[in-house]
């Protein structure tokens, strides 16, 4: 954990995904937003709604058509030509407003991984017990012994 993950009174809660993902979105799609000026604003917009498309498709299942288009879509490079790459920045990003409505109707919750790390963590703490209760019994056991 960085110094910047710390507040005041402790680690502060990461940013919601799906509202990084809607900002991003509302960059290339809402009205009042300027169309990109150069070849690299519009490189940078596609690798933040690809970032957004890995990141949000660990949270819905593999099977969401939404996940695998704009997979398909965000594995694509930009084209060259200015309006060819802006309609691709447009396609790539009503893919991410896609897949964010697909997270918020599977409610957010990661598929695969709420499991694995609870299997892990319940694993720890048995080792831990077990470790206690050992060294628990070798302290009993010590001073159970008599000293002569």
């Amino acid at each position: 954990m960085s110094r910047q993950d710390l507040g005041a009174s402790g680690p502060v809660p990461q940013r919601d995904r799906t509202v990084a993902a809607a900002e991003t979105v509302a960059l290339v799609l809402d009205e009042a937003s300027p169309l990109p000026e150069s070849a690299g604003d519009v490189e940078e917009l596609a690798r933040r709604l690809r970032g957004h498309i890995s990141q949000l498709g660990a949270v819905v299942p593999p099977e969401t058509s939404a996940l695998r288009s704009a997979q398909q879509l965000g594995s694509e490079g930009v084209p060259d030509g200015y309006m060819p790459s802006r309609v691709y920045l447009v396609k790539l990003a009503e893919a991410t407003q896609a897949l964010v409505a697909a997270v918020l109707a599977h409610g957010g919750v990661p598929v695969q991984s709420a499991r694995r790390r609870h299997w892990r963590k319940s694993r720890i703490n048995v080792v831990r017990g077990v470790v206690f209760a050992v060294a628990l019994a070798c302290l009993v056991w010590a001073a159970s012994v008599l000293r002569t």
